[in-house]
């Protein structure tokens, strides 16, 4: 008869390591600094707070005096209703929603193929053409809106898509920053494609660019910010009421029907809603190409 096989008692489980307390000391500086910070941030959205509180007003409680955090008849949504029925919203937002669509892609590829230019290619001129890049940030755009009008009347572009289009795709920031962001990556990975017979053009393509996702994401959501914001070149460059963008739209309501500080406000919560979508999204891309462009070594 055979021996029983002898079984080997189960090990005992290992008793998890106790987790280190990372928990900061609170110094009187950590506290102090905490608390400056605090009462910035409170200050900083205050105003941002009261625009939100006064879109929900009635239009007589949001004029009245003294000011008041909470109307005695309740919030309403009376202002967004009229703000809604007296303009074309859906329309002004879809143009908006092209125009800077339109400018942001056609800013990247521009920005993109300029900056890796700057960055890998040597050729004659080059400081020169990075001095003015570098001098044309400085320049304030409102100096240019008479000959960039005159420029593009006699193209013929004025009241299309177009005029709004073209004369935002020139973002010399841009440029800097992602050349800036070019400069970090390595050249071997770009010499070993072109050894194994790649191209410039599918160097730049599919080993410069993807590893660029961080950068040209922030810059991306920089660019649509300031299309989808603004308002002075699409006021100027169009006349034809369906042309109208966002911005130039609820100036016009405002105009119209006067001072009235809840359709004002409530004007404003509907022209940012969204771009704070859009933040909420890509937050961490902005944050994450801000954090990688190296500026702050410059």
């Amino acid at each position: 008869m055979a021996a029983p096989a002898l079984t080997r008692p189960p090990a005992a489980p290992v008793p998890p390591a106790p987790r280190q307390n990372r928990r900061r000391t609170a110094t009187p500086a950590r506290i102090a600094g905490t608390a400056i910070v605090s009462v910035l941030a409170v200050v900083w959205l205050l105003p941002y707070a009261w625009a939100a509180v006064t879109a929900f007003k009635p239009e007589t409680e949001a004029a009245a005096t003294p000011l008041t955090w909470f109307p005695e008849s309740g919030f309403t949504l009376d202002a967004f209703t009229k703000v809604l029925g007296e303009g074309n919203i859906p329309l002004w937002t879809w143009n908006s929603l092209i125009t800077s669509a339109a400018i942001t892609v056609i800013t990247l590829v521009i920005s993109a193929l300029c900056a890796y230019a700057l960055s890998r290619i040597d050729f004659k001129g080059k400081r020169i053409l990075m001095s003015v890049i570098i001098a044309s940030i400085i320049i304030p755009p409102p100096v240019l809106i008479i000959p960039l009008f005159y420029q593009l009347l006699s193209m013929h572009l004025i009241d299309t898509y177009w005029a709004i289009i073209l004369p935002q795709v020139i973002a010399p920031a841009m440029v800097f920053i992602l050349k800036k962001f070019f400069d970090q990556i390595p050249r071997e990975l770009e010499e070993a494609a072109i050894m194994d017979g790649a191209g410039r053009m599918r160097v730049f393509l599919q080993i410069v660019l993807p590893l660029s996702r961080p950068i040209l994401s922030a810059v991306a959501i920089f660019v649509f910010i300031g299309a989808w914001n603004n308002f002075l070149w699409p006021f100027i460059a169009t006349n034809d009421p369906s042309l109208l963008t966002l911005p130039v739209g609820l100036q016009t309501i405002k105009s119209a029907y006067g001072i009235q500080y809840a359709q004002n406000m409530a004007s404003a919560l509907l022209a940012a809603l969204p771009l704070i979508i859009v933040f909420l999204f890509f937050q961490r891309q902005i944050i994450k190409g801000i954090s990688t462009t190296g500026l702050a070594g410059t």
